[in-house]
């Protein structure tokens, strides 16, 4: 249910053309917001988040960057502000998963998840801090990874421990400028990227995991990204919101 109010705002969603990412666009996009997404490869599926906002009334751009490389980091924030003259809100949700026995880690996968969790959250974080208006808003997407014990998610683990660390600092160091800084640590989302690679017994052990018995779906994650953008939530910051459905 839609209930908060981003006119005039200009909002940026990285990874936003599928999963998580594209529910939340959307959100914010039916709720007034301008919104520049940024995707990798998948055009098409971009350009279905743009037209889908665009029929909402709002204005939309999608804009392909790899968040592994600062000049393309800065270029897509240059981008958006051709675009919309001003940016007011960030949610940093491009990242991968990778999930190996610690035997079975290489450099490759340590350098590849932690390049875009961890470097590309940043340095998209940097870029913010630089260009977002006073009292802007900052939502990182982390995982409730970060306070289970799952094998085989050491080095995923890592990264978004550092993606909440990151939070809690930026948080501190923007506050004089009534800037918000939080995170969003979703539980089992049933998502394509989740289902990849998982039996359907998994599945079903993971569906039983939350209090309510059923995995999380992307919705349940976009409406706490937009409480966290909203008002509503100007005194919330350097937190790490757990929406996992009680998973503990």
């Amino acid at each position: 249910m839609e209930q908060y109010n981003f006119k005039n705002n200009v909002a940026i969603v990285t990874g936003g053309s599928r999963g998580i990412g594209r529910a939340v666009a959307e959100r914010l996009g039916r709720e007034g917001a301008s919104v520049a997404i940024s995707y990798a490869s998948k055009s098409d599926l971009a350009a279905e988040v743009v037209n889908t906002i665009e029929k909402a009334g709002s204005k939309a751009v999608a804009i392909r960057a790899d968040f592994c490389i600062i000049d393309e980091i800065k270029n897509f924030f240059g981008q958006v502000l051709e675009h919309f003259d001003k940016i007011d809100i960030l949610v940093n949700n491009a990242g991968i998963r990778i999930s190996k026995k610690v035997i079975d880690i290489n450099e490759d996968d340590y350098n590849r998840l932690f390049d875009i969790n961890v470097k590309g959250t940043f340095f998209a974080c940097q870029q913010a801090a630089r260009e977002m208006e006073n009292g802007g808003r900052i939502i990182n997407i982390s995982s409730t990874i970060t306070r289970t014990i799952v094998p085989e998610y050491s080095i995923y683990a890592a990264s978004k421990a550092a993606v909440d660390q990151i939070t809690r600092v930026l948080a501190k160091e923007l506050g004089e400028r009534r800037i918000t800084v939080n995170a969003v640590a979703p539980g089992a989302i049933d998502t394509d990227l989740f289902r990849e690679g998982r039996t359907a017994e998994q599945i079903r052990q993971q569906s039983r995991m939350p209090v309510f018995g059923r995995l999380g779906e992307v919705d349940d994650i976009a409406g706490v990204v937009a409480f966290l953008a909203s008002d509503d939530a100007r005194w919330i910051t350097g937190q790490t919101i757990h929406a996992n459905g009680g998973v503990s």
